[in-house]
């Protein structure tokens, strides 16, 4: 196993990403939606949509789709996860489906991560690591704050970035998963969401504002109920190799969520292939 050391910071964000966005991209009923924000009315929709991540922490937990679509030399592949967060807790557990023609042979057993406010914990994750062992990854060592890296976007730190919310406009009402929504379009602004940020999110995305991404705005379309509530968010990133875009869906709000972390003797601390 050679020389035994901690997989946490720079090296481990190294492998995270080579494992999955390098990895993939290198292989061939409710009512309508509030008054607020309505068409016409920038600021109001400006306020809905910066008051989104502040409404998922009152709902407390949701059910989760995550997808990923790296494009990369005229390559497009994409990530799925399904899970579970607790927003109060900025806790979430989910499982992560590589493409199939991302990985050696065909078959890869779903990546399971866990998220808590600072790290992100990977099962399953390969390169190395004992199928009884986990991988710990400090968020504020990557690059984008884990927003891209980990292969399913944090729901959290992806409705905290519409904090920094700017040239917001109404697009209009429509239905997600048979839910009326009201449908926003705009950019947000990564130094701006970092500062607004909660004290959970607020290091990872200043990370991510300074040196994550090779465009500081960050296009999104919002999705949100009569109760403010992300049904669904689509933003896109661009990357040195690319550009990225993630899709959350949020369901089943309210769900209980229990994510137990790892255990300190349950973290591999061995050296990862390819760190």
């Amino acid at each position: 196993m050679g020389q035994q050391r901690r997989c946490t910071g720079t090296a481990v964000a190294a492998v995270a990403a080579a494992g999955l966005m390098a990895a993939a991209t290198g292989c061939a009923g409710g009512g309508a939606a509030a008054d607020s924000g309505a068409a016409g009315d920038a600021a109001g929709a400006r306020e809905a949509v910066r008051g989104a991540a502040a409404a998922l922490v009152g709902a407390g937990s949701a059910r989760a789709s995550t997808s990923m679509e790296m494009a990369s030399g005229g390559t497009r592949v994409t990530i799925r996860g399904e899970g579970r967060y607790d927003f109060a807790r900025q806790r979430g557990e989910f499982e992560v489906v590589l493409p199939r023609d991302a990985v050696a042979g065909g078959v890869h057993r779903p990546i399971t991560e866990l998220l808590a406010s600072g790290a992100l914990y990977m099962k399953n994750r390969g390169a190395g690591v004992p199928a009884d062992k986990w991988v710990r990854i400090e968020t504020r060592s990557l690059s984008d704050g884990n927003l891209v890296t980990g292969g399913a976007t944090d729901p959290l730190a992806a409705a905290e970035l519409l904090r920094g919310a700017r040239d917001v406009v109404y697009v209009g009402e429509e239905r997600v998963g048979g839910i009326g929504v009201r449908h926003y379009r705009g950019v947000a602004d990564l130094r701006a969401a970092a500062r607004a940020a909660s004290a959970g999110q607020r290091g990872a995305l200043g990370v991510a504002a300074a040196k994550g991404f090779s465009k500081k705005g960050v296009p999104f379309d919002v999705y949100l109920d009569d109760r403010g509530l992300v049904r669904k968010l689509r933003e896109r990133f661009t990357v040195a190799n690319g550009d990225v875009a993630s899709t959350t869906l949020l369901h089943g709000f309210g769900v209980p969520v229990r994510v137990r972390l790892p255990a300190a003797e349950d973290i591999f601390a061995g050296e990862i292939a390819g760190s």
